[in-house]
């Protein structure tokens, strides 16, 4: 058997997110480069094709219906007549199949990349195995993203479910959905269902509903959330059967072992995501992976294989497409203006997408006490309603949290739930990129009066009594 012929290129990338970032500055600068593109999906990564971009443009039509009914609450009668849930998916698909249309015609005409749709997989050290063709090169980006991990509950398969991915490609609106898991996914996808008239159960193996955010904010979420849906925390769903056209979840909770049925027309899985490095087989590379099949890679991004680079979800250290963004730039730094360039997480920003939102950046309070002890540490806390446009907006038991280091006043986390949560971090997470990464610049600012921003400026505030305040803001020069 003749062994097909061997390319070598300039760069292999493996997989069409945030590695797009690093291609086109490379092609400017260097107008000979040769480059394969490979993605078994369709182009544009996660967060564009079944990701952040789709289900934001369909939660901003959810949030408008829980507006609409919160409307009641100033006297203004409202009534949703109707949900075109045809419409609301025909929009998002629209605008997502436009977008990687244009990265695909991109990606096909670019006269420096060879453009492979197809599953990719190592051979040996930086030699490729793709549709048919043998693949080299010295400099290889992994950015394989992460995929659906489904539990093994037994009768599930037989059953059928669907995951974030299918949901995207929904053109009815199922009655009901029972939805296994109860992290970001679940409570956004939740959300966006029960929004559009779903029935929706959510079935949560943690105590605790979004296990990844602070306490205190996934009580608010769950308490509102819960106003239209069921949220079950603490329960393990151990069988799936299909009878009477329904799927019904045998669902025991965690601490009583008491069990109990949840029947529902669909299932969603949600129970976060893994690797898909298997495919790859990195071991032929040289790539090593950690013991969940996440690639390792080094502070500067490299994996250990010289020249092999991983980025974005593929790594497993943080599933955001702005951390993919930012590690792309690391890689670009490192990889091709051979700087070194260490990646640096101490601010990492996420935001739940429900109603009403999340937000969270840094550290929880637990793992602040753990790292400064507890009176290492300074904690402001202020509720929206305590300013006047929270009292405008009739906002209740919503809030900011900023978690402090006593000692040098840095900033180590910050924590909201309310309206416009993902907005209003930001103004916390810029802080904490600052020279001081304290709060120092903030406090000098002047707030718009009554604009919602004022919750995070008395948050902050609210870390020292009053005198202490006025001591500071007499002389502010004397935190150095």
């Amino acid at each position: 058997m003749r062994l097909p012929i061997t390319k070598d290129y300039d760069l292999i990338v493996i997989g069409t997110g945030s590695s797009m970032n690093i291609v086109d500055p490379m092609i400017r600068e260097n107008p000979r480069m040769k480059i394969a593109v490979i993605d078994k999906d369709e182009p544009g990564g996660i967060c564009l094709t079944r990701g952040c971009i789709p289900s934001k443009i369909l939660l901003y039509p959810a949030e408008l219906v829980r507006l609409a009914e919160k409307a009641r609450e100033f006297g203004i009668a409202t009534e949703i007549k109707s949900i075109d849930f045809a419409q609301v998916m025909g929009r998002m698909r629209a605008l997502i199949d436009a977008d990687i249309d244009s990265i695909r015609r991109g990606l096909s005409s670019s006269e420096n990349i060879d453009y492979f749709q197809d599953t990719a997989e190592f051979v040996e050290p930086y030699t490729l195995k793709v549709g048919g063709k043998t693949i080299k090169s010295k400099l290889i980006f992994l950015c394989t993203g992460s995929q659906t991990t489904i539990p093994p509950v037994k009768g599930l398969a037989d059953a059928g479910y669907m995951t974030s991915d299918e949901v995207l490609r929904l053109k009815t609106l199922p009655r009901s959905v029972a939805v296994i898991g109860g992290g970001y996914i679940a409570a956004e996808m939740g959300h966006f269902l029960a929004a559009m008239g779903s029935q929706v159960t959510i079935v949560g193996r943690n105590p605790q509903f979004i296990p990844e955010e602070e306490p205190e904010v996934s009580e608010v979420l769950k308490n509102e959330l819960s106003r239209h849906m069921t949220i079950l925390t603490n329960s393990e769903v151990k069988e799936v059967k299909v009878s009477g056209g329904l799927k019904r979840l045998t669902a025991t909770d965690r601490k009583t072992g008491k069990g109990r049925e949840i029947a529902a027309e669909e299932i969603l899985v949600a129970a976060g995501r893994g690797p898909t490095s298997g495919i790859l087989h990195p071991e032929r590379g040289g790539v090593a992976t950690g013991e969940k099949g996440w690639i390792k890679v080094d502070e500067y991004l490299e994996t250990t294989q010289p020249g092999v680079w991983a980025m974005g979800d593929a790594d497993g250290r943080f599933l955001f497409k702005h951390v993919a963004n930012y590690e792309s730039e690391i890689v670009y730094y490192n990889a091709v203006l051979k700087r070194k360039v260490k990646a640096d997480y101490h601010a990492v920003p996420h935001a739940v997408f429900t109603y009403p939102e999340a937000a969270g950046v840094g550290m929880k309070e637990a793992e602040a006490v753990e790292k400064f002890g507890k009176d290492g540490i300074l904690i402001g806390f202020y509720k929206y309603e305590d300013t006047a446009k929270g009292e405008a907006m009739a906002a209740k038991d919503y809030f900011v949290k900023v978690i402090m280091e006593k000692e040098t006043e840095k900033i180590v986390g910050a924590h909201i739930a309310g309206p416009y949560a993902s907005v209003l971090i930001q103004e916390l997470v810029n802080a904490m990129y600052t020279g001081d990464q304290g709060p120092r610049d903030l406090r000098r600012s002047m707030y718009t009066h009554p604009a919602l921003n004022e919750v995070v400026q008395r948050a902050l505030y609210s870390v020292y009594s009053v005198d202490d305040y006025h001591a500071m803001s007499s002389h502010s020069h004397h935190h150095g």
